[in-house]
């Protein structure tokens, strides 16, 4: 009998935010995760912290076909989540991409695909699969794109974009997103995907080419440059965990009319923001604008990409709830106070005085 739902990548930002919402609500959790990420051990530490023996933890790789199987065997459901995530390693080593992307994804396919009565399965994709969108019309405002179409204007790229796949990343996650598919339609499981966008919020440790808006705060906070790859001007749509966390429960409840469809997920048109417009929020929220340096453009990156969900919503009912202004407040106080335990801010002006700034009101509220 099933007795655990199964979140390989569960030590992840993502999956440990998932996994916790599920323990408190009662339900046992198997996190499926090799913890070969930076931090990661912290998540896995807190949910045992918080949920003891409601949480279960299986230290092993999603490339190793004897424990995928062994981890699907009793699961009521699973959330696939784990990936070789951060773009730049992935062109550097395309091999590593593929296997942890495309044929882990496959082996939990196959594990799922060779049970009796398999449990169902929601895939993590992501926006890059629909590439650079170069076909797109713009205009260069003074602080990001806009399109000049009015259905990307008004409502975002929907799921009808073709995809296009680049970067060794990009290939390699669009090759499972399509196999998640097709197992749906070939082999009859219950299978969705969900194509995210730009997730972020508190707990969250990023970079580069993983969790840039919490990158670009914990870099803020510590007085570091942060680096701009094209002009800074290009727009994502911002999703708060919190809002992913519920969607991702809706998808499960909604899973057999989601089965062999793939959904765009991200914040949508109002929680778009640049990269220099999100500079911006943060220089109110640390009273300095960080100093940036720019660098080339990324291959894939495109100019303007922000999630049409307007399907997602019409199945499940769901829509996002925490604004740009909100989210960006709550990472940034838990980011500043983790910097602070550690030791690592130094202050001008003073700790105390960087929340608290009697001569500067906060537009959003974190002076009081």
């Amino acid at each position: 009998m099933p007795d655990h739902v199964l979140i390989t990548g569960g030590a992840g930002f993502i999956g440990s935010s998932l996994a916790d919402r599920l323990l408190r609500q009662g339900e046992p959790v198997l996190v499926f995760d090799n913890l070969a990420r930076a931090f990661v051990e912290r998540n896995v530490e807190l949910l045992k912290e918080r949920h003891g023996g409601g949480v279960d933890v299986m230290v092993r790789d999603i490339r190793d076909e004897q424990a995928v199987s062994d981890a699907v065997r009793r699961a009521s459901f699973v959330f696939h989540l784990a990936a070789q995530s951060p773009a730049a390693r992935g062109a550097s080593d395309p091999a590593l991409d593929f296997e942890v992307n495309a044929r882990g994804t496959l082996n939990v396919l196959e594990a799922l695909r060779k049970l009796d009565r398999p449990p169902p399965l929601l895939f993590a994709s992501t926006s890059k699969v629909y590439g650079a969108l170069p076909d797109i019309p713009l205009e260069r405002g003074e602080e990001r794109y806009r399109p000049l179409c009015d259905s990307a204007r008004e409502h975002g790229i929907s799921e009808a974009r073709p995809l296009d796949f680049q970067t060794p990343h990009g290939c390699s996650k669009g090759a499972a997103d399509q196999y998640v598919l097709d197992y749906a339609r070939t082999f009859g499981l219950d299978a969705a995907v969900l194509r995210m966008s730009c997730v972020y919020g508190p707990s969250q440790f990023g970079n580069e080419d993983q969790g840039w808006i919490a990158h670009f705060v914990a870099r803020a906070i510590r007085r570091d440059p942060i680096t701009l790859h094209g002009d800074g001007l290009q727009v994502r749509d911002a999703l708060f965990i919190d809002d992913l966390v519920e969607a991702l429960l809706l998808a499960r409840r909604d899973i057999k009319p989601a089965s062999g469809r793939a959904f765009n997920l991200g914040g949508g048109p109002a929680r778009a923001v640049s990269l220099v417009e999100l500079l911006d929020l943060i220089a109110e929220l640390d009273g300095r604008r960080p100093a940036v340096s720019l660098a080339g453009w990324r291959p894939g990156d495109p100019r303007y990409y922000v999630s049409d969900c307007r399907a997602f919503q019409a199945l499940t009912g769901w829509a996002p709830r925490v604004d740009v202004r909100d989210g960006l407040r709550a990472l940034y106080r838990w980011r500043f106070a983790l910097e602070e335990r550690l030791g690592a801010v130094y202050a001008d002006p003073p700790l105390s005085a960087r929340l608290r700034r009697p001569d500067r009101p906060d537009r959003l509220g974190v002076a009081s």
